[in-house]
């Protein structure tokens, strides 16, 4: 995650709402919160919940918690009395609009911000399960993307589930890669089985071989992302398989504490607020680029095609409203970066120490078309989060630094230099290149 000055919030992927919540919830101050329990861990997470409850009886407080409810409800709760329990297995509401979490905020609020920041500080990089080194939190996650964030939860329900003996087989997604890795990470913890649809020659061999190394059961389909996603929809409507994409709001949730760790990156010191989103889309897959630029009139999928920044590569995403009602409401912004604009921003971003994803290129060419423009100051305070490892796309990398790329001039590409085994042919390249270097 890459933290600059400013207060824009620039995304590359389709999960802005779960940011917009989550940078106003729970952080402010109040005179009458109760002295809360102690946060450091006892022995567990489940201790911790244990005496947590204990407290909560003990003290007459409220326990926490949530339901799902129609994701209009969350903008307007006297639109619909609609809900349904966590331990039900549903997608979407009566009319087939998106569901939402929607928390007891009243029982939250019981706890003040104080609360709140030193819990969130006391698990991070602790030794004691499940916070130590096996799949404890990090800068991208334990399978190296920030969708970690969102499946520790989902599974984490499915584990519960299971054990309270519901119907459920296993976990399902279509994936491009990170998701299918997550998935079948934590499934493999949990002793689930982990069933993944993947677009057949369409993502990178080191995102395709982590949901085989986890035991997976993978279906290399002859689609894409969208054709796979249509499938595991139908799939799932049949066989007491759980749905693990972001249709399930469970996986939004967890993914909503990303907005936890960058208020824990600025040491909490960032006031709250609605931060401007600006959610960025490969030129090759955008459908609500179109949509913006359109000033929100017609929304229309595309047929996405083929882009280095292969997570992205939907050209029908299922959360569009999600991602509508959040630029809308933080008067948001949607840029493109085509081919060659995001591999030479993944490069630049590369030769500053950093290794990252061609994901990330899509978001940092947003940035620096938005800092260009003047949109984002000079001293705006400014996040970009980077959505994965950039060792899940090393092939890209080769061939960019290649410059085996069809049509593309890979003006930062740095290929090594072939030279003689002798000691004259040696220092002739080195002090032509310590020349340039020095000026």
């Amino acid at each position: 995650m890459t933290v600059k000055q400013g207060k824009v919030l620039v995304i590359d992927n389709l999960m802005p709402q779960g940011i917009i919540l989550h940078l106003g919830l729970h952080f402010r101050r109040t005179q009458t919160s109760p002295p809360p329990p102690s946060t450091k861990p006892q022995h567990n997470i489940r201790e911790e919940a244990r005496l947590h409850n204990a407290a909560a009886v003990a003290t007459n407080h409220p326990r926490f918690t949530a339901k799902y409810v129609p994701f209009t409800a969350i903008s307007d709760p006297s639109s619909s009395d609609e809900s349904y329990s966590l331990d039900e297995t549903v997608y979407r509401s009566q009319s087939g609009s998106l569901l939402d979490i929607q928390h007891d905020m009243s029982a939250l609020k019981h706890f003040d911000g104080a609360y709140w920041r030193n819990l969130f500080d006391s698990r991070v990089g602790k030794t004691t399960w499940p916070y130590g080194p096996v799949f404890g939190p990090r800068k991208n996650g334990h399978t190296g993307s920030f969708k970690d964030l969102g499946m520790t939860v989902l599974v984490s329900q499915v584990n519960r589930l299971r054990k309270i003996n519901k119907p459920i087989v296993g976990v399902g997604c279509a994936s491009t890669g990170d998701t299918s890795a997550a998935l079948s990470a934590y499934c493999a913890a949990a002793g689930i089985p982990s069933i993944v649809f993947l677009p057949a020659n369409k993502i990178s061999i080191a995102q395709l071989v982590q949901p085989i190394a986890n035991g997976a059961f993978v279906l290399s389909i002859d689609t894409d992302f969208d054709g796979c996603m249509e499938l595991i929809r139908e799939v799932t409507a049949e066989l007491p398989i759980y749905l693990a994409n972001s249709l399930n709001s469970l996986r939004l949730e967890g993914q909503k504490t990303a907005a936890i760790e960058i208020l824990q990156q600025f040491d909490w010191g960032v006031r709250i607020g609605i931060p401007r989103l600006v959610c960025a889309q490969a030129s090759n897959a955008n459908p609500l680029y179109l949509y913006f630029k359109s000033g929100w009139k017609d929304f229309s999928p595309v047929k996405a095609k083929t882009t280095f920044a292969s997570a992205i590569q939907i050209g029908d995403p299922v959360s569009i409203d999600r991602a509508v009602y959040a630029l809308k409401n933080s008067n948001g912004i949607v840029e493109e970066a085509t081919e060659e604009e995001l591999m030479d921003a993944m490069a630049e971003a590369d030769s500053t120490g950093m290794f990252t994803c061609p994901h990330t290129g899509v978001a940092l060419t947003a940035l620096n078309k938005l800092r260009k423009s003047g949109v984002i100051g000079p001293t705006d305070r400014t996040v970009v989060v980077s959505t994965a490892h950039g060792l899940k796309f090393t092939q890209s990398k080769i061939d960019y630094h290649s410059k085996d790329i069809k049509d593309m001039a890979c003006r930062l590409a740095n290929p090594p230099v072939q030279v003689r085994a002798d000691f004259g042919s040696v220092m002739d390249v080195l002090k032509k290149y310590l020349s340039r270097k020095a000026h």
